[in-house]
C-alpha cells in the first residue's frame, strides 16, 4: 500500500498512527494480535550504535539472528565482504540508512511500515531497497514521492488529494490511466506525467529484474574498478612520500659534498619520479574507466525507461 500526495498533507502523520507513534484524536486504531510491525523513517539512523559494526548492529536488532543471516542481510544492503565489518561511525547517511533498512529485514515482522525510505539513497542503494522490498513476504505500507517504487510495487494507494483521503484500489498506473492527479495544483507536473511508453509497460515484475541485471553487473564491475583506484591512490601515495624522504637526504648530501651519495641518491629520485608518473597514468586511466561506467549504466537504464 501505497501513501501518495502533495507534501504537509499528513501522509507521515497517516504512518506514525497506524505505528502507534501518535495516538488518534478520535476513534480507535484496531490490530489483528498476530500483527508484528516495524517502522521506518530516516531519523532513525539516530539509534544506531556508533561503535557497532555493520555485522554486529544487525544480529543484536534479534536473538534468532546467526552471524550468517546477518551476513546475508549484510550483502542484500550492499555491504558485501569485509564492508559488514565496518563500525557504524565512519557510514554516511544513505549507508546508515541501508543499515536500519537491514535491520528491518533481519527482525520477523509481517508489517513494514516506511517515511519515503528511498530518500538520501543513491541508484544502487534504492535498486538493493527495492529488491528487498520485493521480496518481503509480510504487507508494506509506504509513504513515496519515488515513481519507481510506485510502478514497481504498489497495489492499492491511499491518495492525499483535493482535502481528503481516499483509498485506489490498483496499481499507480491504473491510477495514472484513470485521470490520476487531474488538474490538482498542488502537485508537482512530473507526478501527474503520461503514462509511460509501450517498452515501460511492460511487467513490472520483468522490468525489475530487468533493471536489477543491469545494476548488479555495473556494481560488480565498478568495484573492481574503484578497489584499482584505491589501490594506485595508496601507490602514488608510497613513492610521493618515499620521494620526500629521498629529496630531504639530497639535500644533506649536498651540504656534506658527498659525491658518491649524490650519485645514487640522484638515480633514486629519477626511478621513484618514473613510478610516480606511471602511476598517475594508471590513475588517470582507472577514472576514466569509472567515468565510462557510470555513462554506460546511465545509457542502459534510459533505454528501459528508468533513466
Amino acid at each position: 500500500v501505497c501513501i501518495i500526495g502533495p507534501n504537509g498533507k499528513g501522509k507521515t502523520t497517516l504512518l506514525k498512527l497506524i505505528s502507534s507513534q501518535l495516538k488518534p484524536l478520535e476513534g480507535d486504531i484496531t490490530f489483528h494480535p498476530g500483527v508484528a510491525s516495524g517502522f521506518y523513517e530516516q531519523t532513525n539512523i539516530q539509534t544506531l550504535n556508533d561503535h557497532n559494526t555493520i555485522e554486529t548492529e544487525i544480529m543484536q536488532c534479534h536473538p534468532d539472528v546467526g552471524r550468517q543471516q546477518a551476513r546475508n542481510i549484510c550483502g542484500a544492503m550492499l555491504f558485501e565482504g569485509d564492508n559488514a565489518l565496518k563500525r557504524i561511525s565512519v557510514l554516511s547517511g544513505g549507508e546508515k540508512a541501508r543499515v536500519m533498512l537491514g535491520k528491518l529485514l533481519a527482525t520477523p515482522l509481517n508489517l513494514v511500515l516506511l517515511d519515503e525510505p528511498s530518500n538520501h539513497l543513491d541508484m544502487e542503494s534504492c535498486d538493493a531497497l527495492l529488491a528487498a522490498m520485493d521480496d518481503f513476504a509480510g504487507a508494506l505500507i509506504m509513504v513515496t514521492h519515488n515513481e519507481m517504487f510506485l510502478h514497481a510495487l504498489a497495489q492499492r494507494l491511499i491518495v492525499f488529494q483535493g482535502g481528503e483521503a481516499t483509498v485506489f484500489e490498483g496499481s499507480y498506473q491504473d491510477f495514472l490511466d484513470n485521470g490520476g492527479w487531474g488538474d490538482d495544483p498542488a502537485i508537482k507536473s512530473d507526478e501527474r506525467k503520461a503514462a509511460p511508453d509501450d517498452q515501460a509497460r511492460q511487467s513490472r515484475k520483468d522490468l525489475r529484474r530487468l533493471r536489477s541485471a543491469i545494476m548488479s553487473e555495473n556494481a560488480r564491475t565498478r568495484r573492481t574498478v574503484e578497489s584499482a583506484i584505491a589501490d594506485t591512490e595508496a601507490m602514488v601515495e608510497q613513492e610521493e612520500h618515499r620521494l620526500a624522504g629521498l629529496n630531504s637526504e639530497m639535500v644533506a648530501a649536498s651540504q656534506t659534498r658527498a659525491g658518491d651519495r649524490i650519485t645514487s641518491l640522484s638515480q633514486q629520485i629519477y626511478q621513484c619520479q618514473v613510478r610516480i608518473d606511471e602511476t598517475y597514468t594508471a590513475l588517470e586511466s582507472l577514472y576514466s574507466e569509472k567515468e565510462a561506467l557510470d555513462a554506460e549504466l546511465t545509457t542502459k537504464l534510459a533505454q528501459i525507461g528508468e533513466g
